[in-house]
């Protein structure tokens, strides 16, 4: 047999050096990129809130008052005549980047009204990644 012929494929020892560089290389390289994806979550949450507090003040002038829930801005309330909506174009927006239904008080505990994202959980309160969002922070 020729060298040649011997040495078509890599060897066991090989494979494996590869294989422990490759997870290495995910171990350091994981957590800071799923560090970054929380950021983002929590920051789009925080750009969507101000964008849905525009949108109900909006509703309240051209209306006089307040939605009753979020939905009134994507579609009309019955018995409204001065809604010139949609103020939110989708349903799907009224949802925080973690899939969960964004929560209004009306009247709010910090203004006129409180926009709230719970965070990563879903639930009040939490640290981290499940910690709440809203539109008076």
């Amino acid at each position: 047999m020729t060298s040649l012929a011997r040495r078509r494929g890599f060897t066991l020892i090989e494979l494996i050096v590869v294989i422990a560089l490759i997870a290495v290389l995910a171990a350091v390289v994981a957590p800071n990129l799923l560090g970054k994806a929380s950021d983002a979550n929590r920051k789009s949450a925080a750009v969507q809130i101000e964008k849905i507090s525009n949108a109900v003040e909006l509703f309240r002038l051209e209306t006089g008052q307040y939605p009753e829930s979020l939905d009134d801005l994507v579609t009309r309330p019955a018995g409204l005549d001065r809604w010139n909506g949609p103020y939110v174009k989708k349903q799907s927006r009224l949802q925080d980047p973690w899939g969960n239904p964004l929560v209004i008080e009306i009247p709010g505990q910090n203004g006129s009204f409180d926009i709230i994202s719970y965070g990563g959980d879903g639930r009040p309160g939490g640290d981290g990644d499940a910690a709440d969002i809203t539109n008076w922070d």
